[in-house]
């Protein structure tokens, strides 16, 4: 897909032409005289952004250009849509696809950033991420490098995946390298890919130090004690992941950065603060409207039914990369923000749920105002307080206006499913409604939504915080 935008190039022209002279000796450095282009191959394959106005020495060589913003977003928006699918149809539940999301837009950058103008590296800004691998000074084709890092990600993501899944992720690899094989000399290919999986390799290294080995289903004895979280019906499961808010987070200083603070008091007298919220989500439930089930129904992105929560900020994400046009540069920070936003976003939400330990609006509605009331939507197995909905939709509403400004949209991720696309005037509307659907659902009370969105924004501005562009 070509964009019509050349790459950006700056300084005299006598500089130009020296710097376009010694990237064409580094893409030929280590090989024969010369790494020929093989025959008849298309002037525009690797999807660079090449116009008419940017012909010159090496024009028609499509590897021999050097930024990451001279080519489109094809290959990792071809990835994020698998590992969306293969998150449902590996059943992640949202903390695990958050993890998943976020490694692989770390390893995305990371793997771009020596060949995007004016990028820093993340290295000593995620807590524990240093000395990773660095590209050597000679030429590299990104698109290339993306796909081999996305793969070996991915791969080692869903190290215990089915054989469909690894099945899956080794097709679109090959589908993606065959696609560049007629265009590219042998050399900047197999660089390319040695890079991409180099750098693969080092997060996937990273990931393993982050506490989950250790933490994973860990043993838990929910608390006794009026207003504490009790496993609910129907399943009446156990915890779900009651150490993950203990995983080493990625850009907060701590797990509880961004602490929402307690919840209201529990007490079970009418007049009270608490008893208001829970006869809120009963009588909402009681009056249910249409419009407000469909709500509840399009954001309820349930395990095993679609990409989870997480999958879904990070289908926005994509939508407005694919709708815009935007370069592969801009994806790559794109996927990592939303990535690192979304995985800090369940860390912290997680903190919160086993921290205060509050039960959800079925146990209390059922205990004190009726005993068969039962919600449109499934209580999932984990405490109240905050909503991991609130929680992940501000965080990426956050860095995507960051991104992207308060723009409008239409959400197509369930157009599968047989929802119609849903329009918001901006992000922040969008994390709104996310939100409140877990009111119209029945498994939310009001102050788990509102101070939910709120923790979400403070992990986003953390995360935007980042320093990944230096000032031009």
């Amino acid at each position: 897909m070509l964009l019509g935008k050349m790459p950006r190039l700056s300084g005299s022209f006598g500089i130009q032409v020296f710097l376009a002279l010694a990237f064409l000796i580094a893409g030929c450095a280590d090989g024969p005289p010369t790494e020929p282009a093989p025959a008849n191959a298309p002037t525009n394959a690797g999807k660079p952004i090449l116009g008419d106005e940017s012909r010159g020495p090496g024009a028609d060589r499509p590897w021999h250009a050097a930024d990451v913003n001279a080519y489109d977003s094809q290959v990792p928006l071809e990835w994020y849509d698998l590992a969306y699918r293969l998150v449902q149809s590996e059943r992640l539940s949202p903390p695990m696809a958050s993890r998943v999301f976020g490694y692989a837009g770390v390893t995305l950058y990371e793997a771009l950033v020596p060949g995007m103008r004016g990028a820093a590296s993340l290295q000593g800004q995620l807590n524990g991420l240093h000395d990773l691998p660095r590209a050597g000074g000679r030429a590299y084709h990104w698109p290339v490098v993306a796909n081999a890092a996305l793969a070996a990600a991915l791969r080692g993501m869903f190290v215990g995946g089915s054989e469909a899944t690894l099945a899956a992720i080794d097709a679109l690899e090959l589908e993606t390298a065959e696609s560049f094989t007629a265009t590219l000399p042998a050399g900047i290919k197999k660089r390319s890919v040695d890079r991409g999986v180099e750098i693969a390799n080092a997060i996937l290294a990273w990931a393993a130090t982050d506490g989950l080995a250790e933490l994973r289903n860990c043993a838990y004895t929910a608390p006794l004690g009026a207003g504490s979280w009790e496993p609910t019906p129907p399943a009446f499961a156990p915890a779900l992941e009651p150490c993950w808010g203990e995983l080493r987070p990625f850009a907060l200083e701590k797990n509880n950065s961004c602490d929402p603070g307690p919840p209201p008091e529990f007490s079970d007298v009418e007049s009270s603060q608490f008893m208001a919220e829970a006869q809120e989500v009963f009588e909402t439930s009681r009056g249910l409207t249409a419009e407000q089930a469909t709500i509840a129904r399009f954001w309820a992105d349930g395990a095993g039914q679609t990409g989870t929560p997480p999958g879904h900020s990070i289908s926005i994400a994509s939508q407005i990369l694919a709708g815009g046009g935007h370069p592969l540069d801009t994806a790559a920070e794109t996927y990592a923000k939303v990535g690192i936003a979304v995985a800090d976003g369940f860390i912290s939400c997680w903190w919160s749920k086993y921290e205060y330990n509050l039960m959800r609006p079925i146990t209390c509605i059922r205990k004190t105002l009726d005993a068969n009331w039962t919600p449109l939507i499934p209580t999932p197995p984990f405490p109240e307080y905050t909503s991991g909905h609130s929680v992940q939709s501000g965080a990426a509403a956050q860095v995507l206006t960051d991104l992207f400004g308060a723009i409008s949209f239409t959400d197509h991720t369930h157009d599968v499913r047989g929802f119609a696309p849903r329009t918001f005037f901006d992000f922040f509307a969008a994390a709104e409604e996310a939100a409140v659907s877990r009111l119209y659902g029945g498994i939310h009370f009001r102050a788990a939504i509102d101070r939910g969105v709120e923790q979400g924004r403070c992990v986003g501005r953390q995360v935007s915080a980042l320093r990944m562009r230096t000032p031009s």
